[in-house]
């Protein structure tokens, strides 16, 4: 089976037709700067090549087409089909400043049972390709929308597929996406080894850590993957992170009402982060209101606007850099652990 890229493809379409180097300069030209759609309309590459290019990818460059799409004022939330007849989603979150987010899936579904998050109630249906990864960016992109920010914390793990780091690759390849490396956020729950690979290899990408609860044994029935990488463990990795990249570490609180919203665990968390030295200032924490779901194990509710002015109170006091989140896309469904992979 070719696991091959369709950029390597490309090339080695090149090679066997005996083209000239320059022809690949060529056709990822005439996609992420002229924002050609089809090989077939690429008129600076030879028509034979052009030929050759549609028998071996299809005529369209990008290989997903979106299956369904939802709007609102400042999100669009698109659902695309990929092989297996499952379906993924990402979302386009636009701020009034005219500056355009984007959300994207690295798996079918989720393998880690969060009980929060409706994408965990799917279970793992199988990790996204690079291509399949990169194409919802790239369907923006022919759409003619300026990539202004990408975060990994659409549907799956991101650090839990292996074709994670051949996507980075490709979007930060200044030929194809140019994406600056700190334009890119990679959020995960704790998977030590792959945040360990991320800061030696794409150091200067932005790395977001899920928390949602300072108290490991209240973490691990919140999500399970705390049995199998502790909360100490995370940790230390995120002090490694910020010692060796001299990067901001960000960490993700989903504020559910009554279960992970009192002044306890606002201390803990505080706890957590404090006594770092040099390191703590580079710590950044986001709470995030809980977005109500259809999926998940459980029922949880949204925490109280006073109980969420009381957390960030006492985390400021104690001198953490705390933001509450601004939430884009709940009532399209397109918020924090929203994504179901349905319309």
């Amino acid at each position: 089976m070719n696991k091959r890229n369709k950029y390597e493809k490309i090339r080695d379409v090149i090679t066997r037709a005996r083209q000239p180097g320059y022809r690949y300069k060529q056709i990822t030209d005439s996609i992420f700067k002229q924002g050609i759609s089809e090989y077939s309309a690429m008129a600076a590459v030879p028509k034979g090549l052009r030929d050759e290019l549609a028998r071996e990818l299809g005529n369209g460059v990008c290989g997903l087409e979106p299956v369904a799409e939802i709007a609102s004022r400042q999100a669009n939330r698109l659902l695309f089909g990929i092989a297996g007849g499952e379906r993924v989603e990402a979302v386009r979150l636009s701020y009034e400043r005219g500056w355009d987010s984007y959300c994207i899936s690295s798996q079918c579904g989720c393998g880690f049972g969060c009980t929060f998050c409706a994408t965990g109630k799917l279970g793992l249906k199988r990790n996204l390709t690079a291509d399949e990864i990169t194409d919802q960016l790239l369907y923006f992109r022919l759409q003619g929308h300026v990539l202004d920010s990408v975060s990994f914390m659409g549907m799956g793990e991101a650090l839990a597929n292996p074709h994670l780091f051949e996507a980075l690759s490709i979007l930060t390849d200044p030929q194809l996406f140019g994406l600056g490396h700190r334009r890119i956020t990679i959020s995960t729950i704790g998977i030590v080894p792959a945040m360990r690979r991320l800061r030696e290899e794409f150091p200067q990408i932005n790395l977001t850590f899920s928390l949602h609860s300072p108290f490991p044994d209240q973490r691990s029935e919140l999500m399970p993957i705390n049995n199998r990488f502790p909360l100490s463990e995370v940790m230390q990795e995120l002090d490694l992170h910020i010692r060796q990249t001299g990067r901001k570490a960000y960490i993700a609180y989903i504020m559910l009402k009554g279960v992970n919203d009192s002044p306890e665990h606002a201390g803990a968390v505080a706890d957590l982060i404090k006594g770092k030295g040099l390191l703590e200032h580079l710590y950044h924490l986001n709470l995030i209101p809980y977005n109500a779901t259809d999926g998940g194990e459980r029922h949880y509710g949204q925490s109280e606007r006073e109980s969420i002015r009381q957390f960030v109170r006492i985390l400021k006091g104690r001198g953490v850099h705390v933001t509450v989140r601004t939430q884009f896309g709940s009532d399209i469904g397109a918020g924090c652990g929203q994504l179901y992979g349905s319309s």
